[in-house]
């Protein structure tokens, strides 16, 4: 009957954008602070904790449990994403500031611009707007925390399944996982959303409900709201069953992505980032799709949908190697040159007239929209003595150009060693030529001039050329 009571009153209390304050329940929880430190220690003891704190009952009970313990008090900063999007989200970010006071903990606001753009949707919009300002903060010494729960698994798996998503799609969030530079966790992943409501009445707790929770025009808001109340009258353990399913797409994920993985990085060449083609064909069609996914996901693209997967099978693999077709995926082109499938970022007109001083040789040298340069000290390469007495300039190709190497008579046209060498055409124009006293000394990372090659003995600087993702 208490149960029931409180329930009830949660309900009556849980109105549209306003902060409340709720009475406490008696019944058992597992929700505890050694269950929180359970997960964290020992493996991230000596870490910061970086928590999502939108203000909602999840991320409040998930900051709320974090500091009550006392080996992090001291490393949490709270951190609450405001995308610009409610009238109220002014307001909540002082909510949030307060609470996070109250608690003990730092806090943080990211403005964010979370407007959809072109055939992006809301939800989808204002997710990217928020994982991407967190990739910005977060250090490898940090661990960032989302308060997602088994509830919030269960409808991820299901919108996956309605949106005729694979094995990775159906394996659902991970507990833990790598994000930029640090790490990831959602260590209320296996807690039911009514043991956190419990654990928020037991504690008093104040949160905020946010009005555009209730809009069921947004796809997870109508399978919370229209779908899952039928569903679980139905299957009153939904959650668990999937989040079981989840588990088992996720172990047969990881198991066929490390053969598929293991296979592509025989096939992917470091130095020219390409995708060997004739390597590939010789897998069988699944064999291959796995291979592509792995090898978009290697490069960190998102993953293609199958019309995109269609796109390069058909129009890319399938065509004449003098043929140029291109596929556009997530910001890049997918390319190929001879027996070489290229990932190359879309980017404005290249300016090949642009001219670079290297005026401080012992710092590396940012190219703009190329990359970087950088020297080092080598036994082979340009002798030391020219690179530290000349005057060193970067250019790009105009036509026409020749250099002479070392062990090889005559002169040669920068045309024809590219042709030799299968650089890609579209990386041509992009190749940094590398002046000393206005003399050609060098073609990027490739090719050092006969006239400034260092004899053996000698100090030498070997050029590397970082090139942009």
């Amino acid at each position: 009957m208490e149960r029931e009571l409180i329930l009830k009153s949660t309900a009556l209390l849980l109105r549209q954008g306003r902060v409340y304050r709720l009475g406490e329940g008696s019944f058992y929880m597992k929700l505890s602070s050694s269950f929180i430190a359970s997960q964290l220690l020992p493996l991230y003891a000596n870490a910061n904790l970086i928590v999502g704190y939108s203000g909602g009952v999840d991320s409040h009970v998930l900051l709320h449990l974090l500091a009550s313990l006392p080996e992090f008090k001291n490393k949490i900063t709270a951190v609450y994403v405001h995308h610009g999007l409610q009238i109220c989200a002014d307001d909540w970010a002082v909510h949030c500031q307060k609470c996070s006071e109250a608690l003990g903990v730092k806090f943080k606001v990211l403005r964010v611009n979370g407007q959809a753009a072109v055939g992006e949707s809301p939800e989808e919009a204002a997710r990217n707007a928020r994982y991407q300002a967190f990739k910005e903060i977060l250090t490898e010494t940090e661990v960032l925390l989302f308060a997602q729960h088994r509830n919030d698994q269960l409808e991820t798996v299901l919108l996956q399944l309605f949106r005729g998503a694979g094995l990775k799609g159906l394996s659902g969030m991970p507990t833990k996982t790598s994000f930029a530079a640090g790490v990831l966790l959602r260590p209320l992943l296996d807690v039911s959303q009514e043991e956190i409501k419990q654990y928020a009445l037991q504690h008093q707790l104040h949160w905020i409900e946010d009005p555009s929770n209730q809009d069921t025009q947004f796809d997870r808001n109508f399978l919370r709201h229209e779908v899952m109340p039928l569903l679980e009258q139905r299957w009153p353990s939904l959650d668990k069953m999937v989040a079981r399913v989840a588990g088992h797409c996720a172990e047969a994920q990881t198991v066929l992505s490390a053969n598929a993985k293991e296979q592509m990085l025989m096939l992917y060449g470091q130095q020219k980032r390409c995708l060997l083609i004739s390597g590939l064909l010789q897998h069988d069609v699944l064999m291959q799709q796995w291979i592509m996914r792995e090898w978009l996901g290697y490069l960190g693209v998102r993953m293609p949908s199958v019309k995109v997967l269609q796109a390069i099978f058909q129009d890319i693999l399938a065509a004449r190697q003098e043929a140029n077709p291109i596929v556009r995926h997530d910001g890049f082109e997918i390319q190929r040159y001879r027996d070489g499938l290229y990932l190359i970022a879309e980017q404005d007109q290249f300016d090949v007239s642009q001219r670079l001083s290297w005026s401080d040789k012992s710092q590396p040298l940012r190219l703009n929209n190329n990359g970087l340069l950088q020297a080092g000290v080598a036994q082979q390469g340009i002798a030391a003595d020219l690179w530290q007495q000349g005057t060193v300039q970067i250019k790009y190709r105009q036509g026409g150009e020749k250099i002479a190497l070392p062990n090889r008579a005559g002169r040669h046209s920068l045309k024809k060693l590219y042709q030799e060498a299968g650089v890609a055409p579209w990386l041509r124009e992009r190749m940094p030529v590398i002046y000393i006293d206005d003399r050609i000394a060098a073609i990027a990372d490739l090719w050092v001039s006969k006239d400034f090659y260092g004899r053996a003995g000698e100090s030498c600087i070997k050029l590397t050329w970082q090139q942009s993702p």
